[in-house]
This record gives C-alpha cells, sequence and structure tokens, in this order.
C-alpha cells in the first residue's frame, strides 16, 4: 500500500488534493483508494492534514496515514517535528518553497524535493493555492498514478471556472519536475 500524507493550511487544497489523488487511482487507474481529511472547526489558515492510501487491493484499514511513503507539504511554514513524523526509510518529501536553502538542516539525509509551488500559482491561477501544483509535482515525482489520470480526475470535480488554469499549472509543474528544474536537497 502507498501512503500519502499532505500538511496545509485551510483553504489551500490539500484535502482537495487527497481527494483527487484518490480519485484518479480510483476512477482512472483500476486502483483501491481512500482519501480523508483530518481537521476540526478549524477556519481558513489553521493547520489541517490529508491523507491519501492507495493499493491494488481493497484497503481495509482506514485509520489515519501513520507510516508515510510521501509527504507533501504545501506550506513551508509548517515544516517542523510532525512533518517528520512516521517517515519510511525511502519516503520521498515534497515541499512547497522558493528557499530550499532554508530547511537543508531539518530533512538532511531524506529524499526531499522542491518546487516553487506558490510562484506557479500566482502565475497561473492569480492565487496562492498550491494543490493542484503539489499534486502534479508528485505525480512526476513518483509512480503512483499518471499525470492523465490527475488531469480527468480535476475534469471531473473542479469548477469549469477554474478547471483550464488548473491544468495548464499542473502541466507546468509536472514538466518542472519531470526535468529535474527543481531543487533537490
Amino acid at each position: 500500500m502507498i501512503e500519502i500524507r499532505w500538511h496545509g493550511r485551510g483553504g489551500q487544497g490539500s484535502w482537495t488534493a487527497a481527494r483527487l489523488l484518490g480519485k484518479a487511482a480510483a476512477l482512472f487507474e483500476d486502483k483501491y483508494a481512500l482519501s480523508f481529511p483530518s481537521f476540526g472547526p478549524e477556519r481558513r489558515g489553521a493547520p489541517v492534514l490529508g491523507f491519501t492510501k492507495i493499493d491494488s487491493e481493497k484497503i481495509l484499514d482506514r485509520s489515519e496515514v501513520k507510516f508515510c511513503d510521501y509527504v507533501v507539504i504545501l506550506d513551508e511554514t509548517l515544516v517542523g517535528a510532525d512533518t517528520l513524523i512516521g517517515l519510511k526509510e525511502d519516503s520521498v518529501i515534497l515541499l512547497n518553497t522558493a528557499n530550499p536553502e532554508r530547511h537543508c538542516g531539518i530533512f538532511d539525509g531524506l529524499n526531499l524535493i522542491t518546487i516553487d509551488a506558490t510562484s506557479l500559482a500566482l502565475e497561473y491561477l492569480g492565487r496562492p493555492i498550491t494543490n493542484t501544483v503539489m499534486l502534479a509535482a508528485l505525480a512526476a515525482a513518483s509512480d503512483i498514478v499518471k499525470l492523465s489520470s490527475i488531469m480527468a480526475a480535476m475534469k471531473s470535480e473542479l469548477k469549469p471556472a477554474i478547471l483550464e488554469k488548473n491544468i495548464l499549472v499542473a502541466n507546468a509543474a509536472y514538466k518542472i519536475v519531470m526535468e529535474g528544474v527543481y531543487e533537490q536537497a
């Protein structure tokens, strides 16, 4: 089973990204998936978690992800001890940051991929909502799902008014990570 933990803030779309990934796997790649959030009555800007589990067999464990294959951090201000809990030996961390050097000491010895998702989101969406950027970066950094499956999931769920811009920014992020134009610590 592949387990992904999403760290974000309310309003950034970490739960939407977790759900889109699950939908891409379950509906467009014939896999089993669970995705769910972990938040209470928090408001916009409060830290939230999202989880996605993907497997080729039915998933019976509905608990939070404790040991992650991937950790996706949509907001670098959330970097801390909590983001490092439950990493597997070969876990990959995807971090949204314009300043990767700021975090090198924290992630020493870990598989870290950084991308300036906020700048991409501002350029393509006009808003600092980085969920589809980080989702596409995850697809490029892994073989969890194909980008075409993510696009199909976005088409089935996102409102037409925001869909085209999200497709453009997801393609840009995927290309950046695939071409290795990101920072890797």
